[in-house]
């Protein structure tokens, strides 16, 4: 719906409400729980709020930045996105803990997600920050650069030289092109979930770590905007401490997340609707081809065939450092199997994630 028509601010528009609408807006948040609020903004019918959702936005032209040294686009429909949770501590993030406001940021999460062909289904590959990776040299949207470094850790890329330099590092690691990024931050993250009414999970062990601020006893939950920030970023509260482990809470709450965003199709308040697109175009920043809002819409509108069944999730295959524990490798045949697949718009294969190291965190959050 365009500006020049808005739609009545009193009346929800029918394509807003029903479930079967709102199970389809689930698509790109079980991508990754970055992109929540950007998939409601498809069903908000929002034309007479566009102005001010648009000056929301934060974009970078990734594209001029990178230039033509990149992996070649496909065109066989289907699309790479790069999802990545910023943990700057400065801003609203800095009462949030888990660090001091050093004036840099880390991709705290990150999830390569391909989008096949058709848009029926989608593959989500989740990259642990603690991986040991040859970084490469690179171009910010400054235009400063940063020279190659050998061994870094994976989460280094984005603070060095922000979203340009970690999807340089993520194609050059995966030979994928990005289509797109998206990023989101602790604070707007927060607000999301509890401008949702909060996410209800399964606990089967209590998880409590005073590092995140969190606390939590075996049993089901309704987990508020804070605690949520806490269980997606939790090491040491539950399983071997690991980021494998943090990586497997981050699935699970995704799913949950699905489930809650799902049942938003059932609202029939206007105002819940924008509040929630209002929260989720303040918290993302995009790459400049996703840097309004009816380019959000169309995106999202092209996923909206994609449910969470259709999703299936893993985490780049590793092995653990010998020289360091807290450390992790990338198993380069198995990662390889990974990258081809998705490069072939492929299913990834069974044989990609067995035997690799994983976390000690599977199943103990359930949605």
């Amino acid at each position: 719906m365009s500006a020049e028509n808005p739609p009545d601010p009193g009346i929800p528009e029918p394509a807003a409400v029903g479930p079967r609408r709102g199970k389809r807006r689930t698509a790109l948040l079980a991508a990754a729980w970055t992109a929540a609020g950007v998939v409601l903004l498809g069903g908000t019918g929002a034309g007479f709020v566009y102005f001010r959702l648009n000056g929301n936005l934060r974009s970078v032209d990734i594209d001029q930045t990178l230039g033509n040294d990149r992996p070649t686009k496909t065109d066989d429909g289907s699309e790479n996105i790069l999802v990545l949770g910023s943990d700057t501590r400065s801003g609203a993030n800095g009462g949030l803990g888990g660090g001091t406001d050093d004036g840099s940021a880390r991709s705290d999460t990150a999830m390569i997600v391909h989008v096949y062909q058709g848009h029926r289904r989608a593959g989500v590959v989740s990259v642990p920050r603690d991986t040991l990776i040859d970084r490469p040299a690179c171009t910010d949207t400054e235009g400063r650069t940063h020279p190659a470094a050998p061994g870094a850790m994976f989460n280094s890329a984005y603070s060095t030289g922000g979203a340009a330099c970690a999807v340089k590092t993520v194609e050059s690691m995966t030979g994928l092109r990005m289509d797109h990024y998206l990023e989101v931050d602790f604070a707007g993250f927060q607000r999301l979930v509890d401008d949702l009414g909060g996410v209800p999970v399964t606990t089967t062990k209590a998880i409590e770590d005073p590092q995140s601020h969190l606390r939590l006893k075996a049993g089901t939950h309704t987990l508020s905007g804070g605690q949520a920030l806490g269980l997606v970023r939790t090491r040491h509260g539950v399983g071997d401490g690991s980021d494998l482990g943090r990586i497997q809470l981050q699935q699970a709450f995704v799913k949950a997340l699905v489930d809650q965003v799902g049942r938003i199709g059932v609202l029939t308040s206007p105002k819940k609707l924008y509040d929630l697109a209002d929260t989720a175009t303040r918290a993302v920043t995009t790459d400049s081809g996703l840097g309004s809002v009816n380019s959000l819409i169309d995106f999202a509108d092209g996923l909206r065939g994609i449910g969470a069944s259709d999703l299936t999730m893993v985490t780049m295959p590793v092995r653990y450092d010998p020289a360091d524990p807290n450390r992790v490798l990338v198993q380069e045949a198995k990662a390889r199997l990974v990258w081809t697949a998705l490069r072939e718009d492929r299913p990834i294969p069974a044989a990609a994630t067995k035997g690799t190291a994983t976390g000690k965190a599977q199943g103990v959050v359930t949605s």
